[in-house]
């Protein structure tokens, strides 16, 4: 059975970066072999794309709220996603997960429908 498990949530002030990781154990595939994502939720709010990375990482995409301070990266040999988050605001507070094993389906890469595996979720918590 797939295990993604994620790290590196944590609480930070306006301003500061944190870096989340996504890796996986027994999962019998190269997370880069496929399309793989960022979501996060805010409570009471609806799951959000965060970020996307295609296969082999050579192409990457991100939400217009996250664009130009988060950065998606992914080592092959560590079978591991990551997830940079940089000038952080108050509003990316939420539970990230990571999503993996994605395939480049309707409304890629941003409907969630399209990832096979989930992470259980890491909390970032932003204060101003």
């Amino acid at each position: 059975q797939v295990q993604l498990v994620e790290s590196g949530g944590g609480s930070v002030q306006t301003g500061g970066s944190l870096r989340l990781s996504c890796a996986a154990s027994r999962s019998g595939y190269i997370m880069s072999d496929y399309y793989m994502g960022w979501f996060r939720q805010a409570p009471g709010k609806e799951r959000e794309w965060v970020a996307a990375l295609s296969p082999g990482g050579g192409a990457t995409w991100f939400s217009d709220s996250v664009k130009g301070r988060f950065t998606v990266s992914q080592d092959r040999a560590k079978n591991a996603l990551y997830l940079q988050l940089n000038s952080l605001k108050p509003e990316d507070t939420a539970l990230y997960y990571c999503a993996t094993r994605g395939t480049w389906g309707v409304g890629a890469p941003l409907n969630p429908d399209n990832y096979g595996d989930w992470g259980q979720g890491t909390q970032v918590t932003v204060s101003s």
